[in-house]
Order: C-alpha cells, then structure tokens, then sequence
C-alpha cells in the first residue's frame, strides 16, 4: 500500500497506454486486483481494531504492552495474544520457546548429542509473525519516532518500556555478534525471534500479574507474587498458581469488577 499510492495509480491509469486491446485489459486487471487488495487490507485492520476495543480487559492490556516492543504493533501483538491466550500458563521461557517450534532439534545417540535446525513442530502462524517482527532488530537501539508516540499513546509502564528497551539492546548486539561470525541472516534471525519470546513471556507475566492482583484486591495476595526477571531467564520464579490464573481468566471464579 506504501509504494502504491494513489498519485502512483493515477499516473498508471493516466499516461499508460498499450496498442494492443489484450494489453490493456490485462493492465485494467492488475490495477483492480491492486485496489481490490488495498481495500481487503483496510477493511481487516478496521475489523482487527474493533476486535481489539471489544476484548477483554485482561486482552486488551497484554495487547497494549505488547507493543512496547520494537517490531510489534497492534496486528503482531494481536495476533500473539490470539495464539496465545494466557502467556501465564508457561512456566518458563523455555516453555514458549518450545511452543513456537523455534528450539533447536536434538538426534542422539548414546552419550552423543548433536543439535540440528529448528523443529518447527509448533503454532507455525505465531512463529510466522515473530520471524517477521525479530528482522527491526538488525537496526541500532533507538527509542524514538513511531515507537515513542505509540508507547505514549498506549501509556505504559516504566517496567514494561524497561523491559522493551532491554529487548532492543540484548536482541541488536545478539544480531552483530552472529553475523560477525558469518552465520546466515536467515538463521540469525530466527535465533533473535527464539530470544523475543522470552521477552514477550516476561512483559505478558508482567501484566497478567497486575491485572490479576488488581481484579482481587492488591499485590499482597498470594497467587499475585511479582517475577523479578525481565529478560530472557531460562528459569524465572513462577508468577502465580496455574489454577488461580484459569479461574481469572476464563471468569470461573470470584467475579471480577
């Protein structure tokens, strides 16, 4: 839609011309798949963003801070939390790193392990996205432009921004020392996708915990224990009981105001 605006398509229709009646045809054609698809694309936007203002409260605010993260507005973010649900429900990062299929394949043999390409054995939509999303951070950290006003517009936490900005920092070097080392952008990528999501699952665990204590009465509560990780941790303390968490969000226990 960016390269083909509409002086683009005014121009086209205006000074492009063929001799031949089956040429242009033809160039109709294309021009009206063009318009056809520009228009498809606006209307599912239009559907995503009234999809997200009628979601849950717990949706809507995971949705929000997930686009504190570079390479993730509202239509990523949407569809990570789609995908998803509750990020809660994995224990660990390692856990979300092995959902999406983006760990690494073992063949072993007795006391030999060998590690092979990624298994691709998980939600292959979500991995999708993630893939694409992890490409903004062979760029140098920077908070400013288009990602500062959405992090204002959406007013989110210090601690979320914090842990977005630690992503940007951590993902970046991890993209230069690879491609230092000759790897393929492809395969680098991939690995900086790996390491998004435990990001992801320590913004998601984050804000499930505040919306969680906040739905029943403050932080002092048991099953609202904050995780002190805010980065990719293999093995961050676990933020709530899993029974507590589905009664909270599937709003089979206590009502909620």
């Amino acid at each position: 839609m960016t390269a083909w605006s509409k002086q683009y398509l005014e121009w086209i229709k205006t000074n492009v011309h063929f001799e031949y009646k089956a040429l242009e045809v033809t160039l109709l054609n294309y021009l009206h798949e063009v318009e056809h698809v520009a228009k498809r694309i606006v209307d599912l936007e239009t559907a995503i963003d009234e999809a997200v203002r009628e979601a849950p409260a717990e949706l809507r605010a995971l949705i929000e801070a997930l686009q504190a993260l570079r390479g993730v507005a509202q239509t990523t973010a949407a569809t990570i939390v789609s995908e998803l649900g509750s990020v809660m429900r994995f224990a660990s990062p390692r856990q979300l790193m092995g959902y999406s299929g983006l760990v690494a394949s073992e063949h072993s043999s007795g006391g030999r392990v060998q590690r092979g390409a990624i298994t691709k054995s998980g939600n292959a939509h979500l991995r999708r996205v993630l893939v694409e999303a992890s490409w903004s951070y062979h760029h140098r950290p920077n908070g400013t432009g288009f990602l500062l006003r959405r992090q204002k517009s959406l007013g989110l936490s210090k601690e979320v921004k914090a842990i977005a900005w630690k992503a940007q920092q951590r993902l970046n070097k991890r993209y230069k020392t690879l491609t230092a080392r000759g790897k393929n952008k492809n395969q680098v990528v991939t690995a900086i996708a790996r390491e998004l999501f435990g990001f992801i699952w320590a913004i998601a665990v984050k804000t499930e915990n505040q919306k969680l204590a906040a739905g029943q009465g403050g932080m002092d509560k048991p099953h609202a224990t904050q995780t002190s990780s805010v980065g990719p941790d293999p093995r961050p303390s676990r933020p709530s009981p899993a029974g507590a968490l589905r009664a909270a969000w599937t709003g089979s226990g206590p009502a909620r105001t």
